[in-house]
């Protein structure tokens, strides 16, 4: 049934005008599944890893600025904010002072160009679904396209398979949800197959700097470069200590069979892993997700490849409809591009700062980084001005999509400078000026309004 199956989502790709390399690549894992491939990657085969810390690297300056001109820059950008009720590019929310994700990123870039005297194009991996809002909201910034490179390629989409047989599934009360991205991991594949690989080459650049679009701590920073360009490996990883947030997410760890260094997401873990997994004393690192590869390198290493790069499984079991539990259940074949550290020998980590990883897949994210835990300078980098960064915990009953978040704090973000911890329970909608100090816990049965001005301190508030 499975090869009968592979036919299928052969054809829909073809019909669906996919890159014939996604689709080899879509075949490549299609078969590890048949052969009943879990990509698991037991406790018993991997060991902790180490790695310098980005503090204690010696940069010069001309190493850095000779990297920064060296390197261009990818911001995965596809997408939709759908988690939190967003139908179009998550990258297109406000920040603050009117300044979405986009524009942010846009103005970090140019600032750098013109700081280092440097080209540093910024292309964005969109989905089909994101291309349009994007490239529209960028449209205001003349200056950042460059010559003969695209300002966007796009990801590939595969078909969801049936758990039960494996085959293409039907859908036709939404044909879309018939669809999915292959993970971050097609990164490779799309920049091969649309043919931005060869032409960043050709005009003369080296490295490449890879990160997401709702991390606005990821710039290209001239420091990290120069430690990139000369450490002299094929790629690396920015990681940051786990904190009690991310007991639940990916870790490294060294292979014990050959010494390759490995980024062990959830999904691979074994169900009686998840100790090992949470132990934040033995897996200390997880991943930014800020990448940093040579262009020469990555080529050669897919050339030699036919293009399959062969990053690990992820066997993701969904819904078809991830919203709805009795729509029939579906496996997606995913990949993360962090896991082609393992692809190339020699590959580096580098323990960064947590200022340089500030993911926002929640409101409670959103809710810190528009508050005054952070500035924004005239390099259009953040800055941490709070000593700690709050806990945040918001009812997601009626915080959880955007739309309901904002009209809870009409004025704004409260005063989070000096807090410890946020959680709130119900239906509360904050004045302008509110400011949140140490630990505040609110609690209410019915709707309820914080007054403009008011100071909320202590374990007792509400």
């Amino acid at each position: 049934m499975g090869s009968a199956g592979l036919n299928k989502a052969r054809d829909k790709m073809l019909d669906a005008g996919v890159d014939e390399v996604a689709i080899e690549t879509f075949a490549h894992y299609f078969r590890l599944l048949e052969h009943g491939e879990t990509g698991m990657i037991p406790e018993t085969s991997i060991d902790p890893v180490d790695m310098p810390a980005l503090t204690d690297v010696q940069v010069s300056d001309e190493d850095a600025a000779a990297a920064v001109r060296a390197t261009a820059v990818i911001k995965l950008n596809g997408g939709l904010g759908t988690s939190m009720g967003m139908d179009r590019a998550k990258s297109l929310l406000c920040v603050r002072r009117g300044l979405s994700f986009l524009d942010i990123i846009a103005r970090q870039v140019l600032h750098m160009r013109e700081h280092y005297d440097a080209t540093l194009p910024l292309i964005f991996m969109n989905s089909f679904r994101t291309s349009a809002d994007t490239l529209a909201a960028l449209g205001r910034y003349d200056a950042l396209p460059v010559e003969g490179l695209p300002l966007e390629f796009l990801q590939n989409k595969e078909p969801k398979l049936l758990a039960k047989d494996l085959s293409p599934v039907s859908y036709p009360k939404d044909p879309d949800l018939e669809w999915c991205p292959p993970g971050h991991g097609d990164l490779y594949t799309a920049l091969r197959g649309t043919g931005v690989l060869d032409l960043l080459i050709e005009r003369g650049f080296r490295y490449v700097f890879v990160s997401n679009s709702d991390n606005l701590g990821a710039v290209p920073d001239a420091r990290v470069a120069g430690w990139f360009a000369t450490s002299g490996a094929p790629f690396a990883i920015e990681a940051v200590r786990r904190t009690a947030s991310d007991r639940k997410g990916g870790h490294f760890a060294r292979r014990k069979n050959d010494g390759r260094i490995v980024l062990r997401e959830t999904a691979q873990t074994p169900p009686g892993d998840a100790a090992s997994l949470a132990d934040l004393d033995r897996h200390r690192y997880t991943s930014t997700n800020n990448l940093w590869f040579d262009l020469v390198a990555m080529k050669e290493a897919l050339d030699v490849r036919q293009g399959i790069l062969g990053l690990p499984l992820i066997r993701n079991v969904k819904n078809v409809d991830p919203g709805d539990s009795s729509t029939p259940e579906v496996i997606q074949v995913e990949t993360a591009m962090g896991a082609a550290i393992e692809v190339f020998e020699g590959s580096q980590l580098i323990e960064v700062g947590r200022d340089r990883f500030v993911p926002v897949k929640t409101t409670n994210d959103l809710l810190v980084l528009r508050s005054d835990v952070y500035e924004i300078g005239a390099d259009f980098v953040l800055d941490q001005v709070a000593s700690e960064l709050p806990f945040v915990d918001l009812d997601t009953d009626h915080y959880k999509l955007v739309g309901e978040f904002d009209k809870r704090f009409p004025e704004g973000a409260p005063s989070m400078r000096q807090a410890t911890s946020l959680k709130v329970e119900g239906d509360w909608t904050f004045g302008k000026g509110v400011q949140i100090v140490g630990d505040v816990a609110l609690d209410a049965t019915s709707a309820q309004r914080v007054a403009p001005a008011t100071v909320l301190g202590g374990p007792t508030d509400g």
